[in-house]
């Protein structure tokens, strides 16, 4: 499974969203199931998934999709 499988199945299983979904229009405040706790779901999964530990400003920062992936990129995790 390459980078951005796993990237989008954490997604997945966090919000319970078909891959469809997942584009630059899912943003924190469009999604329902995206509230405080299920931002905590998704940076723990990510972390744990990716071995990284996100710098405070970046779990602060990490409002969508796109940024997350943007976000990713400077701890090496690549999407190509």
């Amino acid at each position: 499974m390459n980078n951005l499988e796993k990237y989008n199945e954490i997604f997945i299983e966090t919000f319970g969203v078909d891959e469809e979904s997942l584009n630059s229009d899912f943003i924190s405040g469009q999604v329902d199931s995206w509230d405080s706790i299920g931002h905590m779901n998704l940076l723990a999964a990510i972390e744990e998934e990716f071995d990284i530990t996100l710098a405070d400003e970046d779990l602060m920062e990490f409002q969508s999709y796109d940024a997350g992936k943007e976000i990713l990129k400077k701890y090496n995790i690549n999407f190509e």
